[in-house]
């Protein structure tokens, strides 16, 4: 089920597949209208002759100025379109390029030109002249209805291309994709949440006991998905372990170790067949089942905005902004623990997200970039304050503190000026008040637990 989700976000990603079924219902749609003519629809329409009255010489003339001019806009909407992904990589990051590409606004307009040039072509294949006289009145009134449709699919295309190169229609489209990832993958919400210590488990200190067989990657590419079930059940049939040797966005070399198995013999062919089959591997990650891959292109976003060549702080302070909305989201969220049972028995050892890893990805990169830039310092303090205010385990608060620590070493040696090392310092001050009350609020529900 995953490489079918996998291959139809594929096909939604690409520029071809949408118009191409548009094309084909033009197609469709002017063949019946086409066949309506041939049954009688011409001496319906002789009733209205100054709407639908044209003559063989007249219908071919506007069908073909209809044609080339749909080809000619066509071309305009591929170049404006190749000049926004080609802005948008040089501006911001290459990355972000799948999402134009998985617009639907441009997909739909390449569709409607290309769609309205294959149905005036066949409408002007069945027009007839001399005695055969057939001129098919509906379907060219229709063309003439189409070109206005044209003209407005183009209009709002203008509209679209100038709005999304914009920095915060980028971001903020990445960020909206990413969180509905996370709502996807994590929907479970909780207020409060201990700690979980898993190292006391005896079955788990005795993996590293065990002999283990690595399963090698039939492919070269990154994870895109994992098919959790197939690998439980996979597990339960052979009665092993099986250990992920890589997560979800990761890169793995073909021959090298995919998964590990506990096993007392090596496995047979068809359970490393099995095995891959419930990986699905691509040339590029994918935000439907890697929320970090979301937050990996708004961090790039933010680091190509604060280079030297581009020094753009309000783009790094929206980036930032984004950040902490979906680190909000993350923080109030169940994340599935890396040991998967069946029942009593241990089954998976999965490599899984976690909030403090997500939050370094986040914020460690863009704090390196921003040692001097007392915008963006004090932004990500504002950031943790809200951050550590939705907090719902301690581990989030000991992750929290340590980014602030990170931040009070920049500021004490990169930032000089008193004027900014002050409101910097007294930010701090709030985000470790918040943090501390936080603290105490989770020890209140421990003891009263």
């Amino acid at each position: 089920m995953n490489k079918l989700t996998q291959f139809w976000d594929n096909l939604r990603s690409g520029f071809w597949f949408l118009p191409f079924l548009i094309v084909l219902s033009s197609i469709v749609y002017v063949v019946i209208l086409i066949q309506m003519d041939y049954a009688g629809g011409n001496r319906w329409l002789a009733q209205w002759p100054r709407v639908f009255g044209v003559t063989a010489e007249g219908a071919r003339d506007m069908l073909s100025t209809l044609a080339s001019s749909m080809m000619s806009v066509m071309g305009i909407t591929f170049s404006m379109t190749l000049l926004a992904l080609a802005l948008a990589s040089s501006q911001y990051t290459s990355r972000v390029l799948r999402n134009f590409m998985r617009s639907r606004v441009t997909q739909v307009t390449l569709g409607t030109f290309a769609g309205i040039f294959v149905y005036c072509l066949i409408v002007m294949h069945t027009i007839r002249t001399g005695d055969a006289l057939f001129v098919p009145s509906m379907a060219v009134f229709f063309a003439f209805i189409l070109s206005f449709g044209g003209i407005a699919v183009l209009i709002f295309f203008i509209h679209h291309i100038a709005s999304s190169i914009q920095a915060s229609t980028i971001i903020a489209s990445v960020a909206h994709e990413t969180i509905a990832s996370i709502n996807r993958l994590l929907p479970e919400k909780q207020d409060y949440e201990a700690d979980e210590d898993e190292s006391q488990n005896p079955i788990i200190d005795s993996l590293d006991e065990r002999t283990w067989y690595p399963v090698p990657s039939v492919v070269s590419g990154y994870i895109e998905s994992v098919n959790n079930d197939a690998l439980l059940h996979l597990a339960e049939d052979i009665r092993t372990i099986v250990r992920m040797e890589h997560g979800i966005g990761a890169f793995v070399v073909q021959d090298t170790a995919l998964v590990s198995l506990a096993l007392t013999y090596p496995p047979d062919q068809s359970t490393v067949d099995a095995l891959n089959a419930a990986y699905s591997i691509g040339r590029h990650r994918s935000v439907e089942q890697d929320p970090a891959f979301g937050i990996r292109q708004i961090v790039d976003m933010a680091i190509k905005a604060l280079s030297p060549g581009v020094n753009d702080t309000s783009t790094a302070v929206m980036c930032v902004d984004y950040l902490t909305s979906i680190m909000v989201q993350l923080a109030g969220r169940k994340f599935p623990s890396s040991h998967r049972y069946k029942g009593e028995t241990l089954r998976v050892v999965a490599i899984v997200p976690s909030f403090e890893g997500l939050l370094a990805e986040a914020f460690d990169q863009i704090r390196g970039s921003a040692e001097t830039n007392v915008a963006i310092l004090a932004r990500m303090l504002s950031a943790f304050n809200t951050i550590g205010s939705m907090a719902i385990r301690p581990s989030h608060i000991r992750a929290l503190n340590e980014q602030l620590r990170y931040i009070e070493e920049v500021v004490d040696r990169c930032i000089e000026a008193s004027h900014d090392r002050a409101p910097l310092e007294k930010r701090l001050s709030e985000v470790r008040e918040t943090l501390e009350i936080q603290s105490t609020s989770f020890a209140g529900k421990v003891s009263s637990s």
